[in-house]
This record gives C-alpha cells, sequence and structure tokens, in this order.
C-alpha cells in the first residue's frame, strides 16, 4: 500500500483509470480483461483510499457507483433540444406510408447524395424498441456532467447522482484516436433485464417486500429515488441511442452511433444501419421472431432516417420527429367485463366515456379502466355495460377495448347512451357536426373550471406551489375561484377558513401566488389552456410574436406560417383569442399584477446573452421555473450543474454541494437580490 499523500494520489489515479477501462471492456466491448473479484478487489481499495484521504476524492471516480448522500427533492433539468416522442406505426401500411411521405418531403425523386443508393431508396437505421426509460446524459470536456429524465421533453428532473452508480454509464469518455467533443448531450434507455428483474424481485420477497409488477416500472422507480445509495443496489442498465445538442462530428445517424460506441458508450449490438424501408420491415419480423429469446424487454422497433441532413430538412412537429417512427409489436390483450360505463369532463368540455373493470393483470400491470373515446367508438364496437371484452394495452399507453365477445353475453347487459346534459354541471350537451365527440359548453362548469385551473397552476406554467388538487375543489365548490384569474384575487382572511388551511398555509399559498406573477411569455400562453397548444407550441408561437397583444389579434394564415403549427392549432388559437370572456380573463389576469417577460434571446439587446447561470438553494420572492424564465429572456442559458463554463451561481437559502464546486472552480456567487438588480 502507498505511504505518502503524492504516493497514495498517484494510486487512486491508477486505480481509477483501470476502473474505467474495465467497465468498457465489460459493458461495451462484452470482452472482460479481469474476474468480477478482481473487480471488486480493486473498486474496494480504491473505496478505502478516498476514504481516508478526502482531499483526494474526484467527482467522476468510479466509486460514486456506490452511490452518495440522499436528495431532498430532485431539481429541474431542461434539455438544449427537446426530447420528442415518437409516432407509432401497428402494421406494414404504417411503415411504407411514413416512408412515403419522407419521400413527398423531401421531394426525392429529382435528387440524390448522402443517405440514397443508386435505385433512389432512401436509407433508414433501424433500432429495437427498448421497453425501458428515457434519459439524457451530459458530458463535457469528456466528463459527465449531468444526467436528466426526459419529463415533458422540454424539462426533466436532474438524477446525476442515480445515474452514476449504473455500470454501463461510463463517468469519463475514452478514445484511442480522434478527439473528443467539448460537449455531448446523449440520449438512451435504462432498463433492467430480465434476469437481472428476477434477481431483485426474489430479493425483496426475502425481505418480506412486494415485488415489482415489470422491469420497467422497476427501472423508472429505481432512477426516482432519492437516496442513490437505493439505486445503485438495483441492476440498472443503459443502451445509448442518439444525441442532443453535441460538436460530434457526423453525416448520418449510424455515424453518430458508431462515433459514441467509440467514446465508450454502450449501443445496443442489434441496431442494423444503411438499409431500405423493405429492409427495415423485414427486420422487424426477424426481431419479432426473436423478441422472446432476448436478455431484456422491447415493444418494437425505431427506424430512422439515417442522413442527418434529411433529418435537418424534414425537421419535426410540436410533437415528434417527422423522420423517425416506431413500429410497435402487437398489443398485448387480456379478457374481462366491463362493470360500468362513467362519462368525465375534460379541461375542454370533452365528454369522455371509460369503462370501469374488472381488474385484470396486463402485461405485468393491472388494468381497471379503460377508455372508450366516443359515443361512435362505443356504437360501432357495440359495447354494453356488462359486456365481457377484450382490452389491449400497447407500452404506456391507456388501454383500449378491442371488441367485446358476444358469446358471453346473458342477455341482462345494458346499453348505454351518452348524458343528455353534462354529468358535472347538467348544461345540456351537444356535438358538433364535424367532430366525434360530445362537449359541454359551459366554461363555468366546475368539471372544466377546476382542471383549467390544475393546469393554469401545474409546474410548466405558473407553478404555483401549494395550489393542489383537494384545495383548488375547495375553492371552486365554495366560489372562491370560477377561473384562473381569480388566484390572483385570493387573500390570507378569505384562505384561512378552508378545510386543513392555517395561518401558515394561507399565508404560504398566497406568497406562491405573489411570487408566480413575473411569467415567461411560451409559459403563459401555455397556462391558458388553449387547446392543441402545448409547451412545444407555446415556445414556437412565443418566438414569432413580439407581444401577447399580436398573439390575440393574429390571423389563422399568420399561425400556420410558423414551422411546427399546423391548421387545426392555429384555428383553435384563434378561436380562443376571439371569445370575449377569454380575452377578458387575461385582460384580468394581466390588471393584476402579472408582468408578461418577452424574450430577447437571439437578438444583440439580450442584455444576458451567452451568460451560463446556475441555481442552487431556496429563493424567497421568486420560483425557480420564474429564474430560469428571466434568465432566458434576457438571453442567458441554466444549466443544472456547476462547471467552468459556468458564469453565475445564484445561491439561495440552504445552497449545496454546488456553492462548494463554484468557490473551488473560482465562479462568482450571487444571492438573490444581487440577480434581481442584474436581471433589471
Amino acid at each position: 500500500m502507498p505511504d505518502t499523500v503524492k504516493d497514495i494520489k498517484k494510486r487512486a489515479e491508477a486505480l481509477r483509470k483501470a476502473l474505467h477501462k474495465h467497465n468498457y471492456q465489460y459493458y461495451v466491448l462484452d470482452d472482460p480483461e479481469i474476474s468480477d473479484a478482481e473487480y471488486d478487489r480493486m473498486m474496494q481499495e480504491l473505496i478505502r483510499l478516498e476514504a481516508d484521504h478526502p482531499e483526494i476524492a474526484s467527482p467522476d471516480s468510479p466509486s460514486v457507483r456506490v452511490g452518495g448522500a440522499p436528495l431532498d427533492k430532485f431539481e429541474t433539468a431542461e434539455h438544449s433540444v427537446p426530447m420528442l416522442s415518437l409516432d407509432n406505426g401497428f402494421d406494414d401500411s404504417d411503415i411504407l406510408g411514413f416512408d412515403k411521405r419522407i419521400r413527398k418531403n423531401l421531394s426525392f425523386s429529382s435528387r440524390s447524395g448522402e443517405g440514397t443508393r443508386a435505385d433512389d431508396e432512401i436509407l433508414y437505421t433501424a433500432e429495437p424498441k427498448m421497453d425501458g426509460v428515457a434519459v439524457e446524459i451530459v458530458y463535457e470536456e469528456g466528463r459527465m456532467l449531468m444526467a436528466s429524465t426526459r419529463g415533458d421533453g422540454i424539462r426533466g428532473e436532474n438524477i446525476t447522482s442515480n445515474v452514476k452508480t449504473i455500470g454501463s454509464v461510463p463517468l469519463v469518455l475514452t478514445l484511442e484516436k480522434g478527439k473528443i467533443p467539448r460537449r455531448l448531450e446523449v440520449r438512451g434507455e435504462v432498463f433492467i433485464s430480465l434476469e437481472g428483474f428476477r434477481k431483485l424481485n426474489e430479493r425483496r420477497v426475502s425481505m418480506n417486500l412486494s415485488p415489482f409488477a415489470n422491469p420497467r416500472n422497476a427501472a423508472a422507480g429505481s432512477l426516482r429515488q432519492l437516496d442513490p445509495g437505493v439505486t445503485a443496489k438495483r441492476p440498472l442498465e443503459i443502451f445509448l441511442y442518439g444525441v442532443g445538442l453535441t460538436d460530434l462530428d457526423s453525416e448520418s445517424h449510424s455515424g453518430t452511433l458508431e462515433a459514441l460506441k467509440q467514446l465508450g458508450l454502450r449501443i445496443n449490438p442489434l441496431i442494423r444501419p444503411g438499409i431500405t424501408i423493405h429492409e427495415a420491415l423485414d427486420y422487424y419480423r426477424e426481431l419479432t421472431g426473436k423478441r422472446h429469446d432476448l436478455p431484456y424487454d422491447i415493444d418494437g422497433m425505431v427506424i430512422k432516417v439515417d442522413s442527418l441532413e434529411f433529418q435537418h430538412q424534414l425537421g419535426a412537429t410540436s410533437k415528434s420527429p417527422r423522420w423517425a417512427i416506431a413500429y410497435k409489436f402487437k398489443a398485448i390483450e387480456e379478457t374481462t367485463r366491463i362493470m360500468n360505463i362513467e362519462v368525465q369532463v375534460g379541461r375542454t368540455g370533452a365528454l369522455t366515456p371509460v369503462a370501469r373493470l374488472d381488474p385484470v393483470n396486463v402485461g405485468g400491470v393491472t388494468v381497471s379502466r379503460a377508455t372508450l373515446h366516443n359515443e361512435d367508438e362505443i356504437r360501432r364496437k357495440d359495447i354494453r355495460i356488462g359486456d365481457t371484452v377484450m382490452i389491449r394495452r400497447a407500452g404506456d399507453v391507456i388501454p383500449e377495448v378491442v371488441k367485446v365477445v358476444t358469446s358471453g353475453r346473458t342477455g341482462e347487459e345494458e346499453i348505454f347512451n351518452m348524458p343528455a346534459n353534462c354529468p358535472v354541471c347538467d348544461t345540456p350537451a351537444c356535438r358538433d357536426k364535424d367532430e366525434a365527440v360530445t362537449r359541454c359548453n359551459n366554461t363555468n362548469c366546475p368539471a372544466q373550471v377546476k382542471a383549467s385551473i390544475r393546469h393554469f397552476a401545474s409546474k410548466g406554467a405558473f407553478d404555483i406551489d401549494g395550489l393542489g388538487d383537494k384545495l383548488i375543489d375547495q375553492l371552486v365548490d365554495k366560489g372562491m375561484l370560477s377561473s384562473y384569474a381569480d388566484i390572483f384575487h385570493l387573500d390570507k382572511t378569505g384562505l384561512e377558513g378552508l378545510e386543513r388551511m392555517g395561518p401558515k398555509s394561507a399565508e404560504n399559498l398566497v406568497n406562491a401566488v405573489e411570487k408566480s406573477r413575473d411569467m415567461t411569455f411560451p409559459r403563459f400562453l401555455y397556462a391558458l389552456g388553449i387547446r392543441h397548444v402545448g409547451e412545444n407550441v407555446a415556445n414556437l408561437i412565443a418566438d414569432k410574436f413580439k407581444t401577447a397583444e399580436e398573439v390575440f389579434s393574429a390571423g389563422t394564415e399568420e399561425l400556420e406560417a410558423i414551422d411546427g403549427v399546423g391548421p387545426e392549432i392555429a384555428k383553435s388559437v384563434r378561436r380562443f383569442f376571439e371569445l370575449d370572456e377569454n380575452r377578458e380573463t387575461v385582460k384580468r389576469i394581466l390588471d393584476s399584477g402579472v408582468r408578461i417577460i418577452y424574450s430577447e434571446t437571439g437578438k444583440k439587446d439580450g442584455y444576458l446573452e451567452g451568460k451560463v447561470f446556475v441555481l442552487t438553494g431556496t429563493l424567497e420572492n421568486m420560483t425557480r421555473n420564474q429564474a430560469k424564465g428571466m434568465i432566458e429572456a434576457a438571453g442567458g442559458k441554466i444549466t443544472g450543474s456547476v462547471s467552468r463554463n459556468t458564469d453565475y451561481l445564484v445561491a439561495g437559502k440552504s445552497p449545496g454541494s454546488k456553492a462548494d464546486k463554484a468557490r473551488k472552480l473560482e465562479i462568482e456567487i450571487i444571492d438573490e437580490t444581487t440577480f434581481t438588480e442584474l436581471l433589471k
């Protein structure tokens, strides 16, 4: 064993280098050079050295895989490039239709070049679709900086400490030849193998704990443990499948994957690059045949246009990239009985029939309800209360009734009719001739009001801490809220009279409302709850117009001209602002002191342009989301971890380890007061 500090440090560095190398050999090359026992001995020696000499500790040491200190909560992490969901295909015609749209959008018949063959075939890359949990991992200068969940695609949760415990995630990138990219945002799927899942459940049962329902749920729960030590004991693995923002040099998706592998990142060996659409269909059938022999769960195959130039030209809708599609395996089906049919009222007034089922296990998940979509669907399938039905569940999609088992009928089944009136407010329901949906058009319907207030106060919108579902129900039922504009008129005295609402809770809620008054333009638009306008569409619209008034008066053609905004979305936005009651509600919000912050990003007068901020601790006068919005509106950028590229660390109450790292790197640390002055 080494004696001097210099020798100890040298030995620790040698152990780290060797352990990183053996991780690469084991997880990426599948060619281990030492036994598990020898690996464990080296790891234990490193842990002892770092414990006895804290001054030699390193954030990218393999020892962090055993788990660090528990967290109080997860911080929010924003994705530089949205992590969009994929469109789904369920048969060959869907996939051939996808290929046809690609050709049409690229005007392919008259072009050639990268990504084509002599016979004018577009080349694709086909990948097994892992049934796991999507994550993003950020590397700077080859060292792991941060990891986050997909979340809503725009922002997720910072799970860096947990992802560091996964053995197949390199903490340091390696490259024998070439240059490691300065920044690399890589995306992948975390999963638990079938054998790992079996052993995990055996261990839980032996400890008198309930077993997990399926590997995906176990992986998701493991990643969201506040104690990384718990995550470290779970058999998590990862396959990487793509990138976000990066200066990695590649002309094709398959080339990007090969570059990731060269950097020491784990890529699924079953990926099939450079194939035609018909070869992709053949490969889908090959995967279908071998899926049950694989050591992990897959639920389909992802097909991506291989050329990155073509991907860029094709772009994306507000929800999905146009250059990729998931070809899903046939859904899992089970038989059960419809106990009742209930009608739910949504935020937009849509009346949706939902089947209450005799609970049944479908693919490891207990299902007790299934969507019936609308009245036409019920009539088409002749679904009745009491029927024995076949239900289908595909991935995370809400289960649906596939068909009725008519041979199981007894004659006691009841025919279902959509209610003539709204089941909540008793207003006559109506159905437009060009829609399949029956609606309650009473905008004062308590169900719609409650749902719209929940949306308005949600994390992606005004982010009002403490305004939860039960409190909203009370406030609406007692007449204290009739629309989300009323939120800004709540007072402490009125709140104190509510159930489970004491003086302190009332004061906290009033303060939270006050903190929410500064709102960025995209989040303001999203909060209004306009049909079809999610966070991504709200960002697209906010980037196009300078003020809220411009959006209020924009015509459908002007809205449709925005890339990613189609005719349906444009019509919905126009219809929303044409209604006097909506314009009056927006006016009441603004008159109550809400201030919209307009983005200066990309403009020369963005006074924080290029500045990088990190937030830590609790802010007194604003939420974290508001602080992020104000920074971005002024041209600045938010990251989740302190690095040499950080310009300011904004430290609220009880700052964590980020403050220590900032001091070590000599990053400027400012308090909330200084931060507020800087924003002004």
